[in-house]
């Protein structure tokens, strides 16, 4: 196939550039690959005629043909520029990548050319032992999020339930930022008592109050140059929300105990499973420090609302649970893992799966070695327990009795012994 010709100064302007650069025509085909692109992706010569959707995606078809959101038929459709994050095959394995794709016009004022400039996200992966793993549309949008968001200063606001990985997603912003090698720095608001928290978050001069014997800088201080989190800011007491309102409003604090006004150049992620919305339509939360915290908002999906990613994360967290093991679920584990509520989202998957690596002597978890002993017939108040319908002290009615009570009949027998009633 003959490829049309490229301008010189265009060529020559895409080989500079630092981020890797495809140039493809307007049916898909890649004329041109840059320098930084074939070095991370190997040699460019075997792709050029192929078509961007099957170079990136192994499709057949265009992206959205196939399932995906297409930038170029969104710039055709536009006229614009258009943004999304992709899910790449590249020489590394399978990576998500933020694409830009900018449509160039020639003289008529007609579109000739596609450029692609491809920036991989690290913090979020496909398969792996760490970042963020996932490809169910609701985990994708939030990607796109925080793709977008990380390179600015802009206040970010997590919302979403315990265990789905608040704090996990205020890193990835903050190494996909200008600050990622300077401090990221944790404020755990529900942790620290309101007689402390002051203290701790701005500092104190010697002799502030009782017990204040030295200096100390406070975490803004030690955050300087780099990302504060604050987690769980819906427990921030309200006596001491103005003091972040106005930290967030000026960029300036004082330590306690002190005149002297400190400039803090901080960026500042909060998180919050709380109704931050209800919390300030009760009064129970300033409606303006919300508005300050809520600049660009980002909703984590909770577990259940990407099954589709629990092979993913399993795969991924038995690695980290249990090193150098190898260990897999069955097919029927799986599928029990699959249809569980978890209400503690990822941190209730991750200490299951610990649990099921300490039970399990083989190579392969089973679905007994998922079992919650907590469920345990004994376990449960006396009232909600089958009533045996025949006499305890016949074999008959003894085994009927243990299905019942889904113990072992020896086990009914031992229990009876002491004195056991069901």
């Amino acid at each position: 196939m003959s490829l049309p010709a490229i301008p010189a100064e265009l060529r020559s302007l895409l080989e500079q550039l630092p981020e890797p650069h495809i140039l493809f025509t307007p049916d898909y085909r890649i004329v041109f690959a840059n320098r930084a692109y074939r070095d991370s992706h190997g040699s460019g010569r075997a792709l050029l005629g192929q078509t961007c959707y099957h170079v990136s995606h192994h499709y057949d078809a265009p992206c959205d043909e196939s399932g995906e959101s297409c930038p170029l038929a969104r710039s055709r459709q536009s006229g614009q520029r258009e943004r999304v994050l992709h899910l790449h095959h590249t020489p590394h394995g399978e990576e998500y990548v933020d694409i830009e794709l900018i449509p160039l016009r020639n003289a008529h004022g007609e579109i000739s050319w596609f450029v692609e400039r491809m920036t991989p996200l690290p913090s979020a992966r496909r398969h792996g032992d760490d970042g963020l793993i996932g490809r169910a549309p609701t985990f994708v949008r939030m990607l796109e999020q925080i793709s977008r968001v990380a390179p600015s200063d802009a206040t970010v606001l997590l919302q979403g339930e315990s265990g789905s990985g608040k704090e996990l997603v205020a890193q990835a912003i903050h190494r996909a930022s200008k600050r990622a090698n300077r401090p990221f720095v944790v404020v755990d608001c529900s942790g620290l008592p309101e007689t402390l928290f002051e203290s701790a978050l701005f500092g104190h001069e010697r002799g502030a109050f009782t017990g204040a014997v030295s200096r100390q800088i406070g975490l803004i201080e030690a955050a300087q140059g780099g990302t504060l989190f604050l987690d769980e800011v819906g427990d921030i007491p309200l006596t001491l929300q103005v003091k972040l309102l106005r930290l967030l409003e000026t960029g300036a604090f004082r330590r306690v105990g002190s005149v002297e006004p400190r400039h803090a150049d901080v960026r500042v992620i909060s998180a919050t499973h709380r109704p931050l919305r209800q919390m300030v339509a009760d009064g129970r939360f300033r409606q303006d420090l919300f508005f300050r915290l809520n600049t660009f908002p980002i909703a984590l999906p909770p577990l259940r609302a990407r099954r589709e990613d629990i092979p993913a994360l399993t795969e991924a967290l038995l690695e980290r649970v249990a090193p150098g093991r190898g260990l897999r679920l069955s097919p029927t584990a799986l599928a029990r893992l699959a249809g569980m509520p978890f209400p503690g989202n990822v941190r209730e998957l991750r200490n299951l799966l610990e649990r099921a690596s300490l039970l399990c002597d083989g190579a392969q978890i089973e679905p007994q070695h998922l079992d919650d002993p907590l469920d345990s017939p004994w376990l449960v108040p006396a009232a909600t327990l089958p009533v045996a319908t025949a006499p305890a002290n016949s074999p008959a009615s003894r085994k009927a009795l243990a299905t019942q009570l889904g113990i072992s009949e020896r086990t009914l027998y031992r229990r009876l012994k002491t004195g056991w009633r069901p």
